[in-house]
């Protein structure tokens, strides 16, 4: 009966940990594709700087693609960045608030990340509309008949991108609510 008991017990903190496998395998796999995206980039821009020195001329697309490409790079990596705690914020008093009031820290930090997800989500939802724009009115970029890309696959990846993000700082939150929770402050 004990045994039963304890394989009944390990079995949800099991399944807590494939699933924060999984979702790290997520993050890191936009965060893989985004990576990809800085060689592609890079391959276009010196692609460019060829073209433009041998044939006095700019290849097309690459400015229009260029900055679609970055902004995507953007959003694939931004949920790493937040899970890897690399986002710019003011640590200055939050480290040694950590070490004195860890409860509050992580109270402080909760609020850090609910904000943040609140306003990249945001970004998202914004998003939601300018890819159902694209995606209806077929809206492309380049020249016809030189070259064209349609806008839609790049504003997914940037939509998807955001709302990783967006997840990312919610499993933050949850986790500093969770430290909030079982801390103590010191005296």
């Amino acid at each position: 009966m004990d045994s039963e008991h304890t394989h009944k017990s390990a079995r949800p903190q099991r399944s807590g940990a494939a699933a924060g496998r999984a979702w790290q395998w997520v993050v890191e796999g936009f965060a893989a594709l985004g990576t990809a995206l800085i060689g592609v980039l890079m391959v276009i821009i010196c692609a460019d700087i060829v073209a433009r020195n041998l044939m006095g001329a700019s290849l097309p697309l690459v400015s229009e693609l260029g900055a679609l490409l970055l902004v995507m790079i953007v959003s694939l990596q931004l949920a790493t960045t937040i899970r890897a705690d690399r986002l710019a914020r003011t640590d200055l008093f939050l480290v040694g608030l950590k070490r004195s009031r860890p409860k509050f820290a992580a109270l402080l930090s909760a609020l850090f990340n609910l904000v943040g997800a609140t306003i990249i989500g945001l970004v998202a939802y914004a998003s939601i509309r300018i890819l159902g724009k694209d995606w209806a009115s077929g809206d492309y970029i380049g020249i016809i008949g030189i070259a064209t890309l349609p806008t839609w696959p790049f504003r997914m990846f940037i939509l998807a991108g955001m709302t990783v993000a967006a997840l990312e700082f919610v499993v933050r939150m949850i986790s500093d609510l969770r430290r909030f929770a079982t801390q103590e402050d010191m005296p």
